[in-house]
């Protein structure tokens, strides 16, 4: 019987399965739903992002509603770095701008760990950014998932 809340592809993660729960992961943050989000991450989902930690799907989806409210036109890419067993490290990079108009990219560096169902039960995210020129912005498909023909993250040497 499978577990009401399993997230294929379950752990232990091969390099194949790896990228796939990463390109999900991706398509959903570009969704920029808090709720469906935080439904990949267990009810007591242990989070540091940042400088901020956050315990539980309901800090989780109230951290995103917050996120997604000063990024504006917020556009993602991940990439898989290494798996092993229960755990995925990930790097990605992202562009939004502020409400004044100002364009931003970020990168970073995710380390997460799944529990036997497929939810992660850890994130630990470690973020820089700076500002940029609307001209020098990379991701410019349409609001929503990133098309599988556009370049991923290594194409732009991020």
């Amino acid at each position: 019987m499978t577990h009401p809340e399993t997230r294929p592809p379950l752990p232990p993660f091969t390099a194949e399965t790896a990228a796939q729960k990463v390109r999900l992961a991706e398509d959903a943050w570009n969704t920029r739903d808090p709720v469906r989000v935080a439904l990949a991450y267990t009810s007591d989902s242990k989070w540091r992002n940042r400088a901020e930690f956050l315990n539980g799907r309901a800090e989780i989806e109230a951290f995103l509603r917050r996120k997604w409210a000063r990024e504006l036109d917020y556009r993602l890419i991940k990439e898989l770095w290494a798996c092993a067993a229960n755990r995925i490290a990930v790097r990605f990079a992202y562009e939004y701008h502020d409400d004044n108009g100002f364009w931003f990219r970020a990168y970073g560096n995710e380390n997460w760990e799944f529990d036997a169902h497929g939810l992660m039960q850890r994130r630990i995210a470690s973020i820089n950014e700076h500002p940029i020129a609307e001209a020098d912005r990379k991701y410019r498909w349409p609001l929503g998932r990133r098309p599988d023909d556009h370049p991923g993250l290594s194409s732009f040497g991020f």
